[in-house]
């Protein structure tokens, strides 16, 4: 593998992709999924195997520019389902920012750390 590009996040994206279409296949008998499955299998390969290693890495770069908004979000709704227990998730009403305050304390007075906007709410 050396001056070789190797494995990056737009691979195991890929990969991931290619996972997926399989049991779709398999879930609905759709033969020609295959055909996509084999041509991502193919780039992926290509991609690893290539020894133009800044063509890889700008399309690495555009990749992650694309994917880091969805990525934020997925990993702000995984966070608030996990603390759906303790904490109540709450929109300043003037700036809009998320905040987090904890639940169960009753009628509390909110004031937004952004723009210090003050709001009462029932946690």
């Amino acid at each position: 593998m050396a001056g070789r590009y190797g494995s990056d996040q737009l691979n195991n994206a890929l990969l991931l992709l290619g996972l997926v279409l399989i049991v779709v296949e398999w879930i609905s008998r759709w033969r020609w999924v295959s055909i996509f499955v084999l041509a991502l299998l193919i780039l992926c390969y290509f991609r690893m195997f290539s020894r133009n290693i800044q063509a890889r890495y700008a399309e690495n770069q555009w990749f992650l520019r694309r994917w880091g908004p969805v990525s934020n979000r997925l990993r702000n709704m995984l966070a608030r389902f996990r603390d759906r227990k303790t904490h109540r998730y709450f929109k300043c009403p003037q700036c809009k920012q998320r905040l987090r305050v904890p639940r169960g304390r009753g009628k509390i007075n909110i004031t937004c750390p952004h723009c210090h906007h003050q709001f009462i709410r029932k946690s």
